[in-house]
């Protein structure tokens, strides 16, 4: 995993463990590597580690089980929940930077359509 410098590492653990759960690569009640396990596969301090737990925990993602583990808890309710937290988020930040740049509403609209637009011919292509 490849760390951004600009914020804390221990939130984009969580976020990672977020897209997992929506992508649904993690279900409820799959054991996710322990804490020092998870620090190691990724190169970070336990402590990062221990703390994007704990979070995650307190966000209803995760349970941990003395002498088992750390289980996935969030079922779809919160899947669905986390999903549309992070699509609204990415979303966000791209109208405040499209605008940033100047873009209006309409124009970031019609760009954003065509750039899909292309994509979807793009797949076509490649089937």
């Amino acid at each position: 995993m490849k760390f951004d410098n600009s914020w804390p590492i221990y939130m984009q653990i969580i976020d990672e463990f977020k897209k997992s759960i929506i992508r649904t690569e993690l279900k409820p009640g799959d054991k996710i590597p322990s804490q020092r396990e998870y620090a190691q596969k990724v190169r970070v301090n336990p402590n990062t580690v221990q703390r994007a737990y704990r979070e995650m925990e307190n966000l209803g993602m995760v349970e941990t089980l003395r002498g088992q583990g750390t289980f996935v808890v969030a079922g779809e309710d919160k899947r669905q929940e986390m999903a549309m937290e992070m699509a609204n988020t990415i979303m966000q930040h791209f109208i405040l930077q499209m605008r940033s740049l100047g873009y209006q509403d309409k124009a970031m609209l019609a760009m954003l359509t065509q750039h899909l637009e292309l994509e979807e011919d793009e797949q076509v292509d490649r089937v």
